[in-house]
């Protein structure tokens, strides 16, 4: 089959490098593992892939007692229970009871869907390898009804990890994977203008500068990320702070940052330099 580029989106802007892991990934009918700092836009890939290529995307976003199985279906026994108990329905019809998770739907799909696994590593160690034959052969049974559905084209997989825990190597071996680097300032740069397309160059840059100075610093635990400088930004232009106030002083500093220490941290910094006239 032929496989349509993914180049990004309006709202979404990728580096080349991002668009090649995803277009190869698709090509090989691999997975695409994507790793990154929260807030760099991981689990937003997905949903762009989807409407770059117009296609049905399906979302599994994964928790600490996420099993395998429930990503393939589910055999609802109480609702056949009930209705044994107070005649509600054909009991002996098993398909009725059977619902397929975000993995049996995209199989099941009849056209090419993307299909998004979050932050896998939130499972425990043994819930990738229970995916292995699954992700492999892109099928799986339905035991209760003795019915195999398999994909006739295969799904376009985006796998997110926060790197809570290691991945097995098994797992790792198929599948493509991706670091979605912090974007560089001329990167950024477009990313935020998509957000905020009234900001002026000079406020931009000014922003910009700040943001970069806070996550160089050392003290800092937990790094402002991509989607708090768009919210910082728009804390700004909806509080009407000029470019001259930003200069002089750090407004709205806790939408940048989320813990006590780094904020005490920060503010030591910029009392050192005699204030906030810091740039």
């Amino acid at each position: 089959m032929t496989f349509d580029r993914f180049s990004g989106t309006q709202s979404y802007i990728v580096s080349d490098e991002l668009k090649d892991a995803v277009n190869v990934a698709a090509v090989l009918g691999r997975p695409l593992l994507v790793k990154g700092e929260p807030g760099t836009g991981k689990t937003l890939l997905a949903n762009a892939i989807a409407e770059g290529l117009a296609m049905e995307m399906f979302s599994w976003h994964v928790k600490s007692t996420s099993k395998a199985q429930e990503g393939l279906y589910t055999y609802d026994t109480v609702q056949r229970l009930n209705d044994s108990r107070f005649g509600d329905g054909d009991v002996s019809d098993i398909k009725r009871y059977i619902k397929l998770g975000p993995l049996g739907r995209a199989f099941a799909a009849s056209e090419q869907v993307v299909l998004l696994i979050d932050e896998i590593d939130k499972a425990d160690m043994e819930f990738p390898n229970d995916l292995l034959h699954e992700l492999d052969r892109m099928s799986f049974h339905i035991y209760e009804t003795d019915e195999t559905i398999s994909a006739t084209i295969r799904p376009v997989v985006i796998i997110t990890s926060n790197a809570e825990k290691e991945l097995p190597d098994a797992f790792l071996r198929r599948c493509v994977f991706h670091y979605i680097a912090f974007p560089e300032a001329e990167l950024l740069s477009r990313i935020v203008k998509v957000h905020h397309p009234s900001l002026s160059d000079d406020l931009l840059k000014l922003c910009l500068d700040k943001f970069y100075w806070l996550r160089d610093q050392p003290e800092i635990r937990k790094r402002p990320s991509t989607s708090e400088l768009i919210d910082w930004i728009a804390a700004l232009m909806r509080a009407g702070i000029s470019e001259e106030q930003v200069r002089k002083t750090f407004p709205f500093l806790g939408v940048l940052l989320k813990k006590e220490t780094d904020y005490a941290a920060v503010q030591k910094s910029v009392a050192g330099r005699g204030g906030f006239r810091i740039f």
